[in-house]
């Protein structure tokens, strides 16, 4: 097995923050930090709780007030990072600076990394809708996915991006290639409708790697993982599982496969784990809440950290 890369590594990640529960940056900075990388927040919005809840309140933060607090770390030369993350944003003036923050940061390191979660939308039994506003597609499309490395889409994220529907395998895996062909060198369509081997129980997610091989040519692994599914609403593991990839591909630079199951496998330990306890506290046959479904991520410190390897990939 690989060893972990020496020496500090630093994340930028720009993404929602919540006071209590874990999504955006209070999903994604505690893996990290667990599995070694110093973490930079910029909270794009900061909230009581995740809007899944009946109330809510907070601020959000708008273009140039991004730019100001960027600002504030450049005059003291605390810049280099190694790379960016990013997630759900409602407002298209806001992402695009986003971009051009990013496109700084790579002249300023070109080996500087961004992992972009393009939060878009979702399907619910079969139909898809956006939760973002519909300005913010070409922004993604246009700016933001062109300069990213990593992308973490769901399937009607995907779908949307490329203007393709997914079908079969194999209109999955031409749409991993048109996201490939826009930038991206890494592309996870973290969960599909597609149907698995294994049954309805079971949903597939798909992953594809680009890379220059010993020879110079450009080589493409594809792998195909199947996983239990939970008969739950949970918030905040978009924002987990790109936190992990990033940790992963980095500490394993040359087994995507194994960075991949690494991640899924942790996912699926943490989710047991919060379904398992948000059972307990509604009580026989009484369906959680979303205060009782906030994932386990404290409680679930060691899976983060030695993930046991519950899902294998097929390549495909």
């Amino acid at each position: 097995m690989e060893e972990p890369a020496v020496g500090e590594c630093r994340v930028l990640s720009i993404q929602s923050h919540v006071v209590r529960g874990y999504v955006g940056n209070k999903a994604a900075s505690f893996p990290l930090q667990v599995l070694g990388f110093e973490v930079d927040t910029i909270n794009s919005v900061q909230f009581s709780n995740h809007t899944g809840y009946t109330h809510w309140k907070g601020q959000v933060l708008n273009a140039e007030e991004l730019q100001e607090v960027y600002e504030g770390l450049k005059l003291n030369g605390v810049t280099q990072y190694d790379y960016v993350l990013t997630g759900y944003t409602r407002d298209a003036s806001f992402l695009a600076r986003v971009v051009d923050i990013i496109q700084e940061l790579k002249r300023q390191n070109p080996r500087l990394v961004y992992v972009c979660d393009p939060v878009l939308g979702d399907k619910w039994n079969g139909e898809g809708s956006m939760y973002v506003p519909e300005e913010l597609l070409p922004v993604y499309k246009d700016l933001v996915v062109p300069v990213a490395d990593i992308i973490t889409p769901n399937q009607f994220e995907s779908e949307l991006l490329t203007g393709r529907k997914i079908q079969t395998q194999q209109d999955a895996v031409q749409v991993m290639d048109m996201l490939h062909s826009l930038g991206p060198s890494t592309v996870v369509i973290t969960s599909s409708e597609l149907p698995a081997s294994r049954g309805s129980d079971y949903l597939i997610t798909l992953g594809s790697q680009r890379r220059v091989g010993e020879d110079g040519r450009m080589q493409t692994l594809r792998i195909s993982l199947e996983l239990p599914k939970v008969d739950a609403v949970f918030v905040g593991t978009g924002d987990l599982f790109a936190a992990m990839l990033l940790a992963w591909t980095h500490h394993h630079p040359n087994n995507f496969k194994l960075a991949y199951e690494k991640t899924v496998s942790a996912m699926q330990l943490v989710l047991q784990r919060t379904i398992t306890s948000a059972r307990t506290l509604a009580g026989p046959g009484v369906r959680p809440s979303y205060a009782q479904l906030e994932l386990r991520m404290v409680q679930s410190r060691k899976d983060i950290e030695n993930p046991e390897l519950i899902i294998r990939g097929t390549v495909l």
